[in-house]
């Protein structure tokens, strides 16, 4: 019976390393609106948190402005982006619910690499 126990809780505790482990990988990242482009068109750029760099572009430049910015994505959820101001700093998580919504055909040059992410309340722990 004790090996019973013994082998249950160590399988309990390795399962519990193993949801900090992927959460820790999923990441939380501070993130800056660098250009709200017209029609939910925006470029983000990432501040702090260790990204995967396959995953945002090294170095962009916006060709309507010149302007270069480091680790940027355009956003590929705008139906769960919040409103805020262009230069707002902001916490976020890779990944967000599939949702429809109305986004005009207008463009705006954006970073090849696109992510979809969920704005988060307050800094990453």
């Amino acid at each position: 019976m004790r090996v019973f126990v013994t082998v249950i809780l160590s399988f309990l505790l390795l399962a519990g390393f193993q949801c900090k482990k992927s959460a820790v990988q999923q990441g939380c990242f501070k993130g800056k609106l660098v250009k709200k482009g017209i029609c939910m068109n925006y470029t983000i750029s990432v501040v702090s948190g260790n990204i995967d760099t396959s995953l945002v572009a090294e170095t962009w430049q916006d060709p309507t402005t010149g302007v270069s910015y480091d680790k940027a994505f355009g956003l590929g959820s705008p139906c769960n982006f919040p409103d805020m101001a262009e230069g707002a700093e902001f916490y976020f998580t890779i990944g967000a619910p599939d949702q429809e919504c109305a986004v005009c055909m207008a463009f705006y040059p954006t970073p090849d690499k696109k992510l979809a992410i969920t704005v988060v309340d307050g800094p990453c722990d």
